[in-house]
């Protein structure tokens, strides 16, 4: 028998939280476009997710995973910004043609999109041992796991970076990986 709408617990958490949770992140974004789009990633997660909150816990469940979500939207962000700005320090004659950056930039996407596949975990350990520069047992600390633990989690995820790369269909270009 199917379940109606109104007794489905993900309805009843996106109709009573869903313009809140918008008006939250525009709040803390700034921005209209990027709030829409990470209530509707939130949403995805909650779907997605091997737990449901109570409807008294809706909201910080809610906030939890957005904050997670913003946090991985600022790291893409300063990623391709430091990207875009290496490329304008580069004389004329090393930079890489638009359809060049093009590619870099596409290529990153879709290990963004494989790393955002990955459990959190190892997306967080990843993202500290890459972006913030921690050693395993910094991390291992921080997230309160063993160090063999996190060397799983940095094979899962580099493991992931790689096969998004051969399912991508594309190389980067040489002029863009030798620098």
């Amino acid at each position: 028998m199917l379940q109606s709408h109104e007794a489905d617990p993900l309805h009843l958490i996106y109709c009573g939280h869903h313009n809140w949770l918008v008006q939250w992140l525009q709040r803390k974004l700034g921005n209209v476009f990027d709030a829409a789009d990470l209530a509707q990633d939130t949403y995805i997660r909650v779907a997605t997710g091997k737990t449901m909150p109570a409807p008294e816990e809706a909201r910080p469940y809610l906030v939890q995973i957005a904050k997670r979500l913003m946090i991985d939207l600022y790291r893409r962000r300063t990623l391709e910004e430091a990207y875009l700005s290496a490329l304008a320090c580069l004389p004329e004659p090393f930079t890489p043609s638009h359809e060049d950056t093009l590619i870099v930039l596409q290529t990153l996407s879709a290990i963004d999109r494989a790393l955002d596949s990955l459990p959190e975990k190892v997306r967080e350990a990843f993202f500290m041992s890459q972006f913030d520069g921690m050693t395993y047992s910094a991390i291992a600390s921080a997230l309160g796991i063993a160090v063999a633990t996190v060397r799983k989690h940095m094979l899962s995820a580099t493991r992931a970076c790689f096969l998004a790369m051969q399912a991508d269909g594309r190389r980067m270009p040489m002029e863009a990986t030798t620098r």
